[in-house]
């Protein structure tokens, strides 16, 4: 395949709504990120770290049936939904974090999947990633038809009133992008911008405790620039269900250390198991306390990132 997997363009995290004329608005899907590349011969899907899903999401393969174009590279976000008909990070990733690809058309019917596509950075032998934002929109379109598993990503103009919407239906959050910003490809700037409903993050798992034998709680850290892995709470709640608790205990057997992982830790909670920071974890949250701990984390489900990626983020 010709087209190479890039990193793609990200949001920055934003606190306020922008307004003017030169903003539009769109919803955050709580999905994952996948970009479609194809050649003209193959068609294959990444995720924003470069990663292959191509087998993970073979509904997506067939391009010809909703995309009028020889050749293109569509940015998108894949959803699922739960059982209230709203998008759930954590069914999305029962089919994303599969690794046994026998298992996927079983799967096709049990966790079908959407494709929310809002960008395009290549059409036809020609990149278009300095052109503006409102072309690129254009263009989709154009050459997208839309279908049950095949969605475009609409624009507002009113992003008051799109938060608004979100919050209530317990969405995500929103985009907010400049009307004539360029896709800057392994790059982020304020052009976009993410306002969240509530805050999330990717952690790793350096411990974790239990309750009746089995695992009730997850350790939490991220590293800092010396890549020493700093505490940031404990979680318990969440999407996880008892069979998934029972999961991670089994999986948690082999990872048992000795050695603390955290720099320092600043409770001692009785029957603490250390393990190798191996597992990340995504959680949502309502803010950073004053300690730099997570409050209210809520575990939405484990992912498969690398835990040294895992860090605070830079002012």
């Amino acid at each position: 395949m010709n087209l190479q997997p890039i990193v793609p363009f990200e949001p920055i995290k934003g606190e306020a709504i922008p307004e003017g004329d030169e903003w539009v608005h769109q919803i955050k899907w709580d999905g994952v990120r996948i970009l479609t590349y194809c050649d003209g011969h193959e068609v294959r899907l990444f995720n924003r770290r470069k990663n292959e899903r191509t087998s993970v999401y073979p509904e997506l393969l067939e391009t010809d049936t909703f995309v009028q174009s020889h050749s293109f590279i569509l940015d998108g976000e894949v959803i699922a939904l739960n059982d209230q008909g709203k998008p759930s990070f954590h069914e999305v990733m029962k089919r994303d974090g599969i690794r046994h690809f026998a298992r996927v058309p079983q799967l096709l019917n049990a966790i079908p999947v959407t494709y929310m596509i809002f960008d395009m950075l290549y059409c036809d032998g020609k990149w278009l990633t300095e052109r503006p934002f409102f072309e690129r929109a254009a263009l989709l379109q154009k050459i997208i038809r839309v279908t049950d598993r095949i969605q475009l990503v609409p624009s507002y103009e009113d992003g008051r009133t799109l938060f608004d919407v979100a919050r209530k239906q317990d969405l995500e959050g929103i985009v907010s992008k400049k009307r004539n910003s360029p896709y800057l490809i392994h790059g982020k700037n304020a052009n976009w911008r993410k306002i969240k409903k509530v805050e999330d993050i990717i952690a790793v798992v350096g411990g974790v405790t239990y309750r009746d034998g089995s695992v009730n709680a997850l350790l939490l850290g991220l590293y800092n620039q010396k890549k020493q892995l700093i505490y940031i709470g404990r979680a318990g709640t969440g999407k996880l269900t008892h069979e998934d608790w029972k999961v991670i205990t089994k999986v948690t057997e082999s990872l048992r250390s000795e050695v603390r992982p955290f720099l320092k830790i600043p409770l001692r909670v009785k029957s603490t198991q250390w393990l190798q920071p191996v597992l990340t974890v995504k959680v949502t949250f309502s803010e950073w306390t004053t300690g730099h701990a997570l409050r209210q984390p809520i575990i939405q489900a484990f992912v498969q990132t690398d835990p040294l990626q895992c860090r605070f983020e830079e002012d």
